[in-house]
Formats: C-alpha cells, structure tokens, sequence
C-alpha cells in the first residue's frame, strides 16, 4: 500500500482516494456505561473500511453514531470536509449515507420491489395528491425511481423474487433485499452491519462477491461490521479494532492480523 494525504493504492492497484468521513476523538456514553471512549479513524473515498471487535465492544455504537441514530458526547464528525452537526438519521441519508442493520429491517408485507423503492424516498419530490393522481411530474418520477430500483434487483440477481412478498422469503435473499434497498439510495457511504451473520457458507459467498461488485461497479464507499475473520480478510482494504470501546488497531488486514492487542483481544487474554 502506497499511502498518502489524497489516497493510496491497493495490493491489487485499486486507486483509494481522500478521506470522505473522519471520526475525531468520538466518546459516547449511556449513563455511566462508556461505549466508545475517545476513538478517532477515517474512512477513504471507495475503499472497503471494516471495523471488528469482540462482541460489546462498541462496533453497532460507532455505526449508529456514523448513522446518526446516536449523537456522542464528545468528539467531531468530518463529513466531506465539513464538520456534520447533530443530524437526524433521515437528515444523515440525505447527505448520502445509507446501511443496512444487523437484524433485518424490512417490510414483510410488502414485495421485494416496493421495498426497493422505499430506499429511493428521497428522490421522491412530488406531494401524496400528485403522486395519487399518477400524472405529469409524478408519473415521470415514479417511472425514473422504479428504473433505478429495477436495475439494482437485475444488479443483485433477485428478478425472480421482485413481485414476491418478502415475508415468504429465506433469511439470505432478505439480505440481499436489504442491500438493494440501502443501495437504491445511491449511497455515497454504504454502512453494513453484520450482512454475512445467519448465513450459511454459499451465502457468505454470494454476499461477499455483491459487496465486491457494489465497490467496484458502482464506487461505492464501503464500511461493514463483521464477525466472520475470513470475510474481513478477505474483503477489506483497511481494517478497525475496538475492544472495550477503545481503538487497539488500524490499518492494512496483514498489520491487524498481526498486532499483538488484536490477537489478545481476540484470544481472551485477560484484561488489566
């Protein structure tokens, strides 16, 4: 990796560029219990940014502060070069930042494709009467919307499903329906929590070529939570490490791996 202030380039000569988000000395607390205690990282123009960590070790705190479900103590986030303020989640995905949750967040009633349009609401500019009446400005924006949902479900491979009601489906294809929801937002940062956990091994598979194509083909910054070490290896350009709410490792998946406080994290090692 050849690092430097506008990006890096990877092993394989992916170009990486600028920091897009940078979290600065970010502590959350609930009550007295200390989530994320004064932890600072970046994130980069398109690459694949993991953070890891035991179980409670503050990884679902640090997505949700990023998201803007939380709003920490202390701390600043750079957004784009500009200081982001308190934002409201809905306010946070209108600047471009879209995730998918850890326990599956869909509409069970409702198809596979009109759970994909919701990710486009904010593209939806029209009033209810219009959109009621189904004519003019609505119609055509209706028609654009859907046209951008239908080529993430061909994207995703799940044309076979799309009028199907998502309650009647497996747990990986909800998966999967999730990530097209968060990707028809157009997303500038795609934030995943746990996408691989459930899954069984051909799952984690198809998952894992998705999340490498949604890089690739679209630019998309991606940043995951996730459990399973091979995936993360095997995915990630840069790798987090919180333990207990702090940082103990940042860097290249080879640096992480090798870094005595991630082994002993990750081994149990007793803690002073």
């Amino acid at each position: 990796m050849q690092d430097g202030q506008d990006g890096y380039v990877t092993a394989d000569g992916r170009k990486i560029g600028g920091v897009i988000m940078e979290m600065k000395n970010i502590t959350l607390r609930f009550g007295g219990v200390v989530a994320i205690k004064d932890i600072s990282f970046d994130i980069r123009e398109g690459e694949i940014r993991a953070i890891i960590g035991p179980n409670g070790a503050g990884k679902s705190s640090m997505l949700n502060v990023i998201s803007g479900f939380y709003h920490p103590q202390e701390g600043e986030m750079i957004y784009k070069g500009s200081r982001r303020p308190p934002m409201k989640p809905y306010e946070v995905a209108r600047q471009g930042i879209a995730r998918t949750f850890q326990n599956i967040a869909l509409f069970e009633g409702m198809t596979v494709l009109d759970n994909v349009m919701t990710g486009r609401l904010n593209y939806m500019k029209t009033n209810l009467a219009q959109q009621a009446m189904w004519w003019g400005k609505a119609q055509k924006e209706e028609v654009a919307n859907r046209e951008v949902a239908e080529r993430i479900i061909d994207f995703l491979e799940i044309q076979s499903i799309r009028k199907t009601p998502v309650s009647r489906l497996p747990y990986g294809l909800k998966k999967r329906v999730e990530l097209a929801r968060a990707l028809a937002a157009e997303p500038s940062i795609l934030l995943l929590d746990e996408p691989m956990a459930g899954m069984n091994v051909e799952e984690k598979e198809d998952m894992s070529r998705f999340i490498l194509d949604v890089n690739d083909e679209f630019g998309t910054t991606i940043a995951l939570i996730e459990h399973d070490m091979g995936v993360v290896m095997d995915l990630s350009d840069r790798v987090v490490v919180m333990d207990y709410g702090k940082k103990i490792g940042d860097g290249t998946p080879d640096e992480v791996r090798s870094n005595q406080d991630v082994i002993d994290a990750y081994l149990g090692v007793a803690h002073d």
